[in-house]
This record gives structure tokens, sequence and C-alpha cells, in this order.
């Protein structure tokens, strides 16, 4: 299996961080950043124990890592170990080396204001948002990065102290919790002596708590025409021909016991406008006319003049933590994602409605 590659440009300096002006260090700045280098040597002294660098290995070898293991030695990453390859970017795993990460580190240029070590999470918390005192001390130790916001959703992992997050625009990321180190890898499982793919129970969770989070009156809802077999929640814009391809199958789809719930979501540049008109429809029916214009016939709804409140921003900022990379993006109820043709039969047995 090919591990995600951290991508060659820097996933802070270009996506995260806002740099204005330089400032000159205080000296308490001085003194913090002696205390940082040294103990970054300490780190970098630090060693495995000879049985577990034996174990990682036979694992890693067992499953499929060809390429030499030059040191396995402590990570920045909570409860993780770093594996340096030859020539390739090293891999984080944990002890029992069930889950992998691969990519650089990279050091959140922040001032750390918050050093207490966060209480780790549990494996009943995977999938769930992080709590609201450690998101707050995460934001505080991250003053330094633009797109970073009370807004910014971030979930538990399966790895105690290692957070998932997304930026507004649906970009994910993983970082530590303490926010000291962030990384755009994403965690890998090994099962059975074989990689096979992302944390698909994670991903499941964390979808499921973003569809809990949602409005349910701000979601424009196609309800089963028949006894309901399936509920799919599809991320949608109106200007993007796949989305108004899928459209079209909505009626089937109802009638083979399928509910569609669309949640709002534009990435063109038109689009925002044009579907608040939608969502700014004075009731569930009127808002499901105007869509249906809109994705079939291409006619747009202006909003009245007496409607200035935006009701899709809501959810679509919520829907970040889907990390939606392209629509339509469809769900199951379950949080899982349909990653095929929707034209294809492969649909109708993903739903359970063939």
């Amino acid at each position: 299996m090919t591990l995600p590659v951290l991508k060659s440009t820097s996933l802070i300096s270009i996506i995260l961080l806002a740099t204005t002006a330089c400032a000159q260090p205080s000296s308490a700045d001085a003194k913090s950043n002696k205390v940082t280098q040294s103990t970054t040597s300490s780190q970098a002294t630090q060693t495995v124990s000879a049985a577990v660098d034996k174990r990682l290995r036979q694992i890693l070898t067992q499953a499929g890592i060809k390429t030499q293991i030059t040191s396995i030695v402590p990570s920045k990453l909570p409860n993780m170990y770093k594996v340096n390859l030859a020539g390739q970017l090293p891999l984080h795993i944990t002890e029992d080396g069930r889950y992998v990460i691969q990519g650089e580190l990279q050091k959140n240029p922040s001032k750390q204001v918050v050093t207490k070590t966060p209480l780790r999470s549990t494996s009943a918390q995977v999938g769930e948002p992080v709590s609201t005192s450690v998101k707050s001390d995460m934001l505080a130790n991250m003053a330094a990065l633009k797109n970073m916001s009370a807004k910014t959703p971030f979930f538990y992992t399966a790895v105690p102290g290692i957070i998932w997050g997304a930026m507004l625009e649906g970009v994910p990321f993983l970082l530590s919790d303490d926010a000291q180190y962030i990384t755009d890898g994403e965690i890998s499982v090994i099962e059975n002596g074989q990689f096979i793919g992302l944390d698909e129970n994670f991903e499941k969770r964390k979808n499921q708590s973003v569809f809990a989070s949602l409005d349910k009156s701000q979601l424009i809802t196609y309800p089963a025409t028949t006894t309901e077999r399936a509920v799919i929640y599809v991320a949608d814009d109106v200007n993007c021909p796949y989305c108004r391809r899928l459209h079209q199958q909505v009626p089937s789809l109802n009638a083979k016991g399928v509910t569609v719930n669309v949640i709002g979501y534009p990435i063109y540049e038109a689009s925002p406008k044009q579907m608040r008109g939608i969502w700014c429809q004075a009731d569930e029916d009127s808002r499901r006319q105007a869509f249906d214009k809109a994705m079939l016939q291409g006619e747009m709804t202006p909003a009245s003049a007496s409607c200035t409140v935006d009701h899709v921003t809501p959810n679509r900022e919520k829907a970040a933590g889907l990390a939606v990379m392209a629509t339509p993006a469809i769900y199951r109820e379950d949080g899982v994602l349909y990653q095929a043709s929707f034209e294809s039969p492969e649909f109708l047995e993903f739903l359970g409605v063939e």
C-alpha cells in the first residue's frame, strides 16, 4: 500500500502561516528559545528500547515497507515513534504498530502560551470533537496561524494526543494536542500484518459527529417515498455539473427508500450568493422547489430584500469536518463516504437498496 505523502510545499508557510511583520524577540522569548533548543537536543538523544525497535521493524517489514529503516527514535507526536527511512519521508508509528502517519512534522511558530499537558482522549472519544477546554488551549498556542479560529473543527483520533483538524476550506491536517507540531499526513492502519488504508473507524465516527452538529432545519431534505431503507448526506453546489446529474436521480432514489439530505456546500465563485437565495425561501417546500429549479433547469431564485440572514454558511462551516475535496460528496448515515461513480450499480449496493 502507498502511504500518504507530504506535499513538497510547506503546510504552514503556504496554507497556515500569517506573517505580518518581523518582531525582535524579547529577553523572555530568547530564554524560552534556549529552553526549547535544550529540550529538542534532549529529545534527539533519547533512545528506544531494543525490544520496541525490533518489534516495529518486524511489523513494518511484514506490512511491506522495503525501504531501509535507518533509525527509530521517539517522535515529537505524543505516543508515537519516528521511523527514519532512507530517501523517504519518515513514518510515525504507535508502539503497538497499529497506527502509522507518514510525513515531516512542521513546528508551529506561534508562542506556546499553554504549556500544561492536555487530558488525553480515550477510545470512547475517537471521532468526537475535542473538548471546549482543549480547543481553547490549542487555539491559544496557534496565534501565528491564519485560518485557525473557534470555527476550526478538531476531533480526537485513535492515538491519544493526536488531533485531526481541517481548515474551513476542507483541507485536513494532524497535530499534537499541545498544537506544537503539525503535518498533513493521515493516519493509516496496520491490521493482520498489512496496511489496510486510512482509519475508517475514525472517519465514520468523525463524520457522524459532523452530521449530529448540523442544523437540520437548514438541510434540504428529499424524504423516501416508500419505506425508508437508507439515509444519505450530500454536500452539493448548484453550479457543480456532477451535482446536477446526481440530483436527476433523487426521485428514483426516493422511490427506492432513500432519504437525501442536502448540505449547502458552495465551492464555485458565484454559488454562495445564489445558494443564499435558495435557502432564503420561506418554507421547506419553497426551498426544495427553488433548489430543483437550480439543479434541473439552471434557474436561480434570488433572495428577497427582506432576507438578510445567511442560512448556508453555518452548516457549510460545520461540514468542514467532512474534509470535502469535491462535490457531490455522498455519505451514508453511518459516516461512510462513497468513493465511486454514483451512476454505477455499485452505488445502490453501497446504499443497500439493490
